[in-house]
Protein backbone atom coordinates (compact mmCIF):
# COMPACT_ATOMS: atom_id res chain seq x y z
CA UNK A 1 0.00 0.00 0.00
CA UNK A 2 2.08 3.44 -1.21
CA UNK A 3 2.19 5.58 1.52
CA UNK A 4 1.78 9.39 0.49
CA UNK A 5 3.70 11.73 2.37
CA UNK A 6 5.38 14.89 1.81
CA UNK A 7 8.40 14.77 -0.66
CA UNK A 8 10.68 15.71 2.22
CA UNK A 9 9.89 14.09 5.20
CA UNK A 10 13.14 12.35 6.42
CA UNK A 11 11.67 9.04 6.99
CA UNK A 12 10.73 8.92 3.21
CA UNK A 13 14.42 8.33 1.53
CA UNK A 14 14.92 5.51 4.42
CA UNK A 15 12.09 3.87 3.19
CA UNK A 16 12.85 4.50 -0.71
CA UNK A 17 16.18 2.46 0.27
CA UNK A 18 14.45 -0.13 2.26
CA UNK A 19 12.12 -0.18 -1.34
CA UNK A 20 9.42 0.38 0.77
CA UNK A 21 6.69 2.00 -1.21
CA UNK A 22 6.74 5.92 -1.05
CA UNK A 23 4.29 7.92 -2.67
CA UNK A 24 4.50 11.92 -2.89
CA UNK A 25 1.56 13.98 -2.94
CA UNK A 26 2.28 15.54 -6.60
CA UNK A 27 2.04 11.33 -7.86
CA UNK A 28 -0.72 10.86 -5.50
CA UNK A 29 -3.09 13.27 -7.09
CA UNK A 30 -3.01 11.74 -10.44
CA UNK A 31 -4.25 8.19 -9.33
CA UNK A 32 -8.73 8.46 -9.44
CA UNK A 33 -9.00 5.98 -6.22
CA UNK A 34 -9.54 7.03 -2.65
CA UNK A 35 -6.31 6.77 -0.07
CA UNK A 36 -7.20 5.03 3.26
CA UNK A 37 -6.94 8.31 5.58
CA UNK A 38 -4.83 7.17 8.77
CA UNK A 39 -3.81 9.42 11.54
CA UNK A 40 -1.03 8.40 13.41
CA UNK A 41 -1.04 10.11 16.58
CA UNK A 42 2.99 10.06 18.12
CA UNK A 43 3.16 10.18 21.37
CA UNK A 44 7.01 9.44 21.36
CA UNK A 45 9.53 11.13 22.08
CA UNK A 46 11.71 9.84 19.04
CA UNK A 47 9.25 10.90 16.74
CA UNK A 48 11.31 10.63 13.53
CA UNK A 49 12.05 7.15 14.65
CA UNK A 50 8.80 6.22 15.41
CA UNK A 51 7.48 7.90 12.21
CA UNK A 52 9.45 5.33 10.26
CA UNK A 53 8.83 2.46 11.97
CA UNK A 54 5.25 2.65 11.63
CA UNK A 55 5.11 3.61 7.83
CA UNK A 56 7.87 1.23 7.18
CA UNK A 57 4.76 -1.14 7.75
CA UNK A 58 1.88 0.48 6.32
CA UNK A 59 3.61 0.48 3.26
CA UNK A 60 3.24 -2.98 2.51
CA UNK A 61 0.37 -3.81 1.30
CA UNK A 62 -1.48 -2.82 -2.23
CA UNK A 63 -3.60 0.43 -1.74
CA UNK A 64 -2.61 4.09 -1.38
CA UNK A 65 -2.52 5.40 2.41
CA UNK A 66 -2.99 9.25 3.33
CA UNK A 67 -1.00 9.78 6.69
CA UNK A 68 -1.56 12.55 8.90
CA UNK A 69 0.98 13.36 11.27
CA UNK A 70 -0.98 14.49 14.98
CA UNK A 71 1.03 16.45 17.59
CA UNK A 72 0.04 17.20 21.21
CA UNK A 73 -0.50 20.66 21.51
CA UNK A 74 -0.51 20.51 25.72
CA UNK A 75 3.03 19.12 25.13
CA UNK A 76 6.09 20.66 24.57
CA UNK A 77 8.32 17.80 22.85
CA UNK A 78 12.19 18.44 23.29
CA UNK A 79 13.92 15.40 21.07
CA UNK A 80 12.80 16.82 18.34
CA UNK A 81 12.58 20.28 16.41
CA UNK A 82 9.85 22.84 15.94
CA UNK A 83 10.37 23.07 12.66
CA UNK A 84 9.92 19.05 12.21
CA UNK A 85 6.90 19.59 14.13
CA UNK A 86 5.81 22.65 12.30
CA UNK A 87 6.50 21.52 8.88
CA UNK A 88 5.15 17.61 9.04
CA UNK A 89 2.28 17.71 11.84
CA UNK A 90 -0.59 18.71 12.24
CA UNK A 91 -2.06 19.93 15.86
CA UNK A 92 -4.63 17.61 17.53
CA UNK A 93 -7.03 20.01 17.03
CA UNK A 94 -6.97 19.58 13.55
CA UNK A 95 -8.46 15.92 13.46
CA UNK A 96 -11.60 17.04 14.64
CA UNK A 97 -12.71 18.89 11.41
CA UNK A 98 -12.23 15.26 9.65
CA UNK A 99 -12.92 11.51 10.23
CA UNK A 100 -10.38 9.09 9.38
CA UNK A 101 -10.46 5.23 8.54
CA UNK A 102 -7.74 4.30 10.89
CA UNK A 103 -6.22 5.76 13.69
CA UNK A 104 -3.15 5.12 15.62
CA UNK A 105 -1.86 5.92 19.25
CA UNK A 106 1.42 5.16 20.09
CA UNK A 107 2.95 3.96 23.02
CA UNK A 108 4.46 6.61 25.32
CA UNK A 109 7.55 7.09 28.14
CA UNK A 110 4.81 7.66 30.96
CA UNK A 111 3.48 4.94 32.10
CA UNK A 112 4.85 4.82 35.57
CA UNK A 113 2.92 8.32 35.91
CA UNK A 114 -0.54 8.31 36.93
CA UNK A 115 -2.88 8.80 33.72
CA UNK A 116 -4.33 11.90 35.31
CA UNK A 117 -0.99 13.91 35.46
CA UNK A 118 0.34 13.20 32.32
CA UNK A 119 -0.27 16.78 30.75
CA UNK A 120 -1.65 16.09 27.29
CA UNK A 121 -3.92 13.49 29.43
CA UNK A 122 -7.28 15.66 28.79
CA UNK A 123 -6.46 15.91 24.93
CA UNK A 124 -5.79 12.44 24.78
CA UNK A 125 -9.33 11.85 26.06
CA UNK A 126 -11.12 13.87 23.34
CA UNK A 127 -9.06 12.32 20.70
CA UNK A 128 -9.92 9.07 22.30
CA UNK A 129 -13.99 9.96 22.44
CA UNK A 130 -13.74 11.95 18.77
CA UNK A 131 -12.59 8.24 17.49
CA UNK A 132 -15.49 6.07 18.49
CA UNK A 133 -17.81 7.71 15.89
CA UNK A 134 -15.70 9.40 13.60
CA UNK A 135 -12.71 6.67 12.60
CA UNK A 136 -13.54 3.08 12.20
CA UNK A 137 -10.99 1.61 13.64
CA UNK A 138 -8.37 2.61 16.18
CA UNK A 139 -4.99 0.54 16.93
CA UNK A 140 -3.64 1.54 20.72
CA UNK A 141 0.22 0.36 21.19
CA UNK A 142 1.62 -0.29 24.74
CA UNK A 143 0.78 2.75 26.89
CA UNK A 144 -1.38 3.91 24.19
CA UNK A 145 -3.54 0.52 24.98
CA UNK A 146 -3.37 0.71 28.28
CA UNK A 147 -4.53 4.23 28.30
CA UNK A 148 -7.69 3.11 25.72
CA UNK A 149 -8.59 0.89 28.11
CA UNK A 150 -8.56 3.20 31.37
CA UNK A 151 -10.17 5.62 29.55
CA UNK A 152 -12.96 3.41 27.73
CA UNK A 153 -13.14 1.30 30.21
CA UNK A 154 -12.10 2.06 33.39
CA UNK A 155 -9.46 -0.25 33.47
CA UNK A 156 -6.17 0.56 35.72
CA UNK A 157 -2.91 -0.87 34.53
CA UNK A 158 -0.75 -2.35 37.03
CA UNK A 159 2.64 -1.94 38.24
CA UNK A 160 5.71 -5.03 37.31
CA UNK A 161 8.28 -5.74 39.79
CA UNK A 162 10.90 -5.30 37.32
CA UNK A 163 10.60 -4.03 33.84
CA UNK A 164 9.15 -6.75 30.92
CA UNK A 165 11.75 -6.28 28.67
CA UNK A 166 12.45 -8.18 25.50
CA UNK A 167 11.73 -10.44 22.84
CA UNK A 168 8.02 -12.09 24.23
CA UNK A 169 6.71 -15.73 23.20
CA UNK A 170 2.79 -15.39 22.42
CA UNK A 171 0.24 -17.38 21.44
CA UNK A 172 -2.73 -17.05 19.85
CA UNK A 173 -6.05 -16.73 22.50
CA UNK A 174 -8.54 -17.92 19.71
CA UNK A 175 -8.24 -19.97 17.29
CA UNK A 176 -9.99 -17.51 14.33
CA UNK A 177 -10.11 -14.06 14.36
CA UNK A 178 -9.02 -11.93 11.12
CA UNK A 179 -6.59 -9.77 13.05
CA UNK A 180 -4.31 -12.79 13.71
CA UNK A 181 -5.14 -14.58 10.39
CA UNK A 182 -1.56 -16.41 9.21
CA UNK A 183 -0.17 -15.99 12.81
CA UNK A 184 2.43 -18.74 13.61
CA UNK A 185 1.11 -20.64 17.09
CA UNK A 186 4.00 -18.43 18.83
CA UNK A 187 5.37 -15.62 17.77
CA UNK A 188 7.28 -12.95 19.14
CA UNK A 189 6.40 -9.60 20.19
CA UNK A 190 8.85 -7.10 21.39
CA UNK A 191 7.87 -5.73 24.69
CA UNK A 192 8.76 -2.85 27.13
CA UNK A 193 7.41 -1.93 30.16
CA UNK A 194 6.97 -1.37 33.53
CA UNK A 195 3.29 -1.86 33.53
CA UNK A 196 0.40 -4.26 32.87
CA UNK A 197 -3.40 -4.96 32.74
CA UNK A 198 -4.90 -7.50 34.82
CA UNK A 199 -6.45 -9.89 31.80
CA UNK A 200 -9.67 -10.36 34.64
CA UNK A 201 -10.18 -7.30 34.18
CA UNK A 202 -10.69 -7.20 30.70
CA UNK A 203 -12.74 -10.44 30.67
CA UNK A 204 -14.68 -9.26 32.58
CA UNK A 205 -15.73 -6.54 29.92
CA UNK A 206 -18.30 -8.17 27.94
CA UNK A 207 -17.31 -5.45 24.86
CA UNK A 208 -13.41 -7.01 24.87
CA UNK A 209 -12.12 -10.11 23.45
CA UNK A 210 -8.80 -11.54 24.22
CA UNK A 211 -6.81 -12.56 21.25
CA UNK A 212 -3.19 -13.23 22.09
CA UNK A 213 -1.12 -13.54 25.49
CA UNK A 214 2.60 -14.13 26.36
CA UNK A 215 4.22 -16.32 28.07
CA UNK A 216 3.95 -15.04 31.22
CA UNK A 217 -0.19 -15.24 30.62
CA UNK A 218 -0.61 -11.58 30.19
CA UNK A 219 -2.63 -10.07 27.52
CA UNK A 220 -0.93 -9.08 24.66
CA UNK A 221 -3.61 -8.43 22.05
CA UNK A 222 -7.18 -7.33 22.78
CA UNK A 223 -9.90 -5.80 20.70
CA UNK A 224 -13.76 -4.60 21.03
CA UNK A 225 -16.17 -7.00 19.58
CA UNK A 226 -17.12 -4.09 17.07
CA UNK A 227 -13.31 -4.05 15.92
CA UNK A 228 -13.56 -0.30 16.35
CA UNK A 229 -10.77 -0.41 18.94
CA UNK A 230 -7.69 -2.61 18.94
CA UNK A 231 -4.99 -2.47 22.18
CA UNK A 232 -1.53 -4.17 21.33
CA UNK A 233 0.56 -3.85 24.85
CA UNK A 234 3.32 -4.78 22.68
CA UNK A 235 5.92 -2.90 19.96
CA UNK A 236 5.58 -4.51 16.87
CA UNK A 237 6.63 -1.72 14.99
CA UNK A 238 10.29 -1.35 16.77
CA UNK A 239 13.84 -1.85 14.65
CA UNK A 240 15.93 -4.59 15.31
CA UNK A 241 18.21 -2.16 17.36
CA UNK A 242 15.39 -0.67 19.55
CA UNK A 243 15.28 -2.57 22.54
CA UNK A 244 19.50 -2.64 22.60
CA UNK A 245 19.11 1.33 22.49
CA UNK A 246 16.64 1.54 25.43
CA UNK A 247 19.17 -1.15 27.51
CA UNK A 248 22.34 1.07 26.90
CA UNK A 249 20.06 4.49 27.40
CA UNK A 250 19.11 2.80 31.36
CA UNK A 251 22.45 0.88 31.35
CA UNK A 252 24.57 4.30 31.09
CA UNK A 253 22.02 6.21 33.23
CA UNK A 254 23.15 4.08 36.38
CA UNK A 255 19.33 3.05 35.96
CA UNK A 256 18.74 -0.44 37.33
CA UNK A 257 17.76 -2.50 34.06
CA UNK A 258 18.35 -6.57 33.07
CA UNK A 259 19.31 -7.03 29.77
CA UNK A 260 16.08 -7.70 27.20
CA UNK A 261 15.26 -11.12 27.15
CA UNK A 262 15.79 -13.08 24.03
CA UNK A 263 17.43 -10.48 22.20
CA UNK A 264 21.14 -10.12 22.36
CA UNK A 265 23.00 -13.67 20.56
CA UNK A 266 24.51 -15.79 23.51
CA UNK A 267 23.30 -12.72 26.13
CA UNK A 268 26.21 -10.94 25.30
CA UNK A 269 25.43 -7.27 24.91
CA UNK A 270 28.03 -6.21 22.75
CA UNK A 271 26.63 -8.54 19.71
CA UNK A 272 24.51 -7.14 16.90
CA UNK A 273 20.84 -8.71 17.50
CA UNK A 274 18.96 -9.99 15.12
CA UNK A 275 15.03 -9.10 14.41
CA UNK A 276 12.80 -12.63 14.59
CA UNK A 277 9.27 -10.52 14.62
CA UNK A 278 9.60 -8.23 11.30
CA UNK A 279 7.11 -10.82 9.66
CA UNK A 280 5.06 -10.80 12.54
CA UNK A 281 4.89 -7.28 12.21
CA UNK A 282 4.00 -6.55 8.46
CA UNK A 283 1.24 -9.61 8.86
CA UNK A 284 -0.52 -7.67 12.05
CA UNK A 285 -0.83 -4.23 10.54
CA UNK A 286 -1.49 -5.48 7.13
CA UNK A 287 -4.29 -7.96 8.79
CA UNK A 288 -5.67 -4.75 10.54
CA UNK A 289 -5.40 -2.17 7.82
CA UNK A 290 -7.48 -5.03 5.16
CA UNK A 291 -9.82 -6.76 7.49
CA UNK A 292 -10.20 -4.09 10.27
CA UNK A 293 -10.37 -0.62 8.14
CA UNK A 294 -10.18 -1.14 4.38
CA UNK A 295 -12.88 -4.01 4.54
CA UNK A 296 -15.45 -1.92 6.88
CA UNK A 297 -15.13 2.09 5.88
CA UNK A 298 -17.37 3.55 3.20
CA UNK A 299 -16.19 4.89 -0.14
CA UNK A 300 -17.47 8.30 0.95
CA UNK A 301 -16.45 8.34 4.73
CA UNK A 302 -16.48 11.53 5.07
CA UNK A 303 -20.24 12.27 3.82
CA UNK A 304 -21.44 9.27 5.85
CA UNK A 305 -24.36 10.10 8.14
Amino acid sequence: MPIKVQSDLPARTILENENIFVMTENRAATQDIRPLKIAIVNLMPTKEATETQILRLLGNTPLQIDISLVRMEDHKSTHVSGEHLEKFYIPSSEIFKHKYDGMIITGAPVEQMPFEQVDYWSELCRIIDYAKENVYSTLYICWGAQAGLYHNYNIQKQGLPKKLFGILPNRRAVKADPLMRGFDDVFPVPTSRHTTVDRKFIEAQKDLVILAENIEGEVTISKSKDNRSIFMMGHLEYDTETLAHEYWRDKNKGLPIDLPVNYFPGNDPSKQPVSNWRSTAHLFYSNWLNYYVYQETPYDFDNEK
